[in-house]
């Protein structure tokens, strides 16, 4: 949809920027739910994964911008094999007329979420402008970092907003784009003439298009019929020159050689898996096949226990939860910390393997054996059993199990309040990998700790959680900055963390802490305790009852 300047009262409008503020998060990070306070820019430098605007899927990649509303909710995740470098502007809109001033919260750019900004260089190029000059020494600096902001502004603007003049050449691949996703079923389609179109030449056409697209024309068009066929195979049982002629091709020979070019597979192969399978997007943007009723699931990730709870019995799952293992009768166990070793002598033919991690370089090791899809380990409980329940056929099972849980804890904190202070606080820490320290965030054990009737996360943990961040490092000095008026001090099953944590424990700085001093820590044992999926969370209904009420500290 275009932008009209009619609707847009853009001559009264002027624009203080808030707040310029450039962030680089890990491999695998998600920012988990988010809500523009005020108008919102997104503009991505490095890396690649996902953002989530409703029920928008938009894909990220360097050079990439978005402009999004106030009051807009979102999600960032990064879920490749780099880190994501990205910067959010923040931005007031303010209506200047004769009778008032006030603040515009309408769309600046009606139907546009993903801006066009070409080159995307010079975009990048005034992002860094900004934030090398973020430091306001006197009113002139902030005037004149006001200046850059605005410099950008009407880059970006000039290049989105629709007018009574010709077109720039980003708006003029932009329109061509929109008519290949309307008219992909012409056969005589041809770059030369898209780019005629466009009133470009050939080379400049396809280079802006790549940008744009990430794809060179032609296979973004091979793309769109491909996609399409895939569709129409799953849905209809027509002659293979049918469907060859609706997504543009008049040969169904070649047709079929570019299909299985692509897929791997004939249409008539991909037809008779499609009558057993289903398809679906995981967490990292894979758009995959899977069985509609999987018998032999290989799950590789910390929440194993998320499928027993919906009444599903892998084959497979991880080997570093003995407890788990021994509790749930699983068949096998997979080192996780040989995977690679583990994953070429495998022999048990899975026919859906579920991944929790980004790794891509993984996700291709995987995906040659059986269907593979990577799943958000860290997102919150209902969330990862709504997705696991969709995907296995489950939802019903997955619905009934959140409400008895949700039920069954809101009644064990009820019973809980005698033996807890009003709001207290608790933390959750463990030694691992040697002597490194984490505070738990949004995985483990503090997914069953922070609750509404319960214990409240410290304030420097509840940005961890807002962050989406499963866990943080820490260092020992740090330990009393996230301390809560409760503190559970896991212990690893690891030699050498075991005894740094020992030490820990004896030390001054530990002796001195509050949760301490009033005889509020719990030490017990990590590989019993510290486990987030929904197996162990129904165990922790009897277990942390008998804990909190016990006179003894220590399990």
């Amino acid at each position: 949809m275009k932008a009209n300047p009619s609707q847009i009262p853009y001559r009264s409008l002027t624009y203080h920027l808030v707040d310029a503020d450039s962030r680089t998060e890990s491999i695998g990070w998600t920012s988990g739910s988010l809500t523009s306070n005020s108008h919102t820019l997104l503009i991505f430098a490095k890396g690649k994964g996902s953002l989530h605007v409703g029920q928008h899927v938009l894909t990220i990649t360097p050079g990439k911008c978005y402009l999004l509303g106030p009051d807009t909710t979102y999600q960032v995740h990064n879920g490749t094999d780099n880190a994501v470098q990205y910067s959010m502007l923040t931005f007031t809109v303010i209506q200047v007329d004769e009778q008032q001033h006030m603040t515009y919260k309408g769309e600046l750019i009606p139907g546009k979420l993903e801006l066009c900004a070409y080159p995307s260089s010079h975009l990048l190029g005034l992002i860094e402008s900004l934030h090398s000059n973020h430091e306001y020494t006197s009113h002139i600096h902030w005037i004149q970092q006001h200046a850059r902001f605005h410099e950008l502004l009407a880059f970006l603007l000039q290049q989105n907003i629709q007018s009574d003049h010709a077109p720039t050449s980003v708006q003029a691949v932009e329109s061509v784009i929109q008519y290949v996703n309307e008219h992909y079923m012409y056969p005589d389609l041809t770059v030369k003439q898209l780019a005629n179109m466009a009133e470009l030449s050939t080379w400049r056409f396809t280079h802006i298009f790549q940008e744009r697209t990430g794809k060179k024309p032609l296979h973004y068009l091979t793309d769109l019929r491909i996609n399409r066929a895939k569709e129409l195979l799953a849905q209809r049982n027509e002659p293979l020159r049918n469907i060859a002629q609706e997504i543009g091709y008049t040969d169904e020979y070649y047709f079929s050689r570019r299909f299985r070019q692509i897929t791997g597979m004939s249409p008539k192969q991909y037809a008779e898996r499609m009558d057993v399978s289903k398809r679906v997007n995981d967490w990292t943007g894979h758009e995959v096949d899977i069985p509609r009723v999987p018998r032999r699931i290989l799950y590789y990730g910390e929440t194993f226990g998320d499928l027993l709870a919906i009444g599903m019995q892998p084959m497979a799952g991880p080997c570093s939860n003995n407890t788990l293992n021994q509790q749930a009768d699983i068949q096998y166990a997979l080192d996780i910390s040989h995977r690679k070793k583990s994953i070429e002598t495998i022999e048990w033919k899975p026919d859906l393997i579920i991944l929790a991690h980004a790794d891509e370089k993984e996700y291709r090791r995987f995906s040659k054996i059986a269907p593979t899809v990577t799943f958000n380990s860290f997102a919150p409980l209902a969330q990862r059993l709504h997705t696991l329940g969709d995907w296995l056929g489950r939802a019903h099972e997955a619905d009934q199990w959140m409400k008895w849980y949700r039920t069954r804890t809101d009644n064990m904190w009820r019973e809980l309040q005698q033996a807890m202070e009003p709001g207290e606080t608790a933390s959750i820490f463990v030694f691992d990998h040697g002597s490194r320290l984490f505070v738990m965030g949004m995985s483990g054990l503090s997914t069953g700790l922070y609750h509404k009737h319960g214990f409240q996360p410290t304030e420097p943990i509840r940005n961890i959680l807002n962050d989406g961040l499963g866990y943080k490092e820490i260092s020992t000095e740090e330990l009393p900055f996230y301390a809560g008026d409760r503190i559970f001090m896991l212990i690893p099953v690891n030699t050498i963390s075991k005894q740094v944590a020992k030490v820990m424990m004896q030390s001054s700085l530990w002796g001195n802490l509050p949760a301490v001093r009033n005889g509020h820590v719990h030490v017990l044992e990590a590989e019993r305790w510290n486990n987030g999926d929904a197996y162990t969370l129904s165990k922790l209904l009897n277990l942390l009852p008998e804990l909190l009420w016990s006179t003894s500290c220590t399990t």
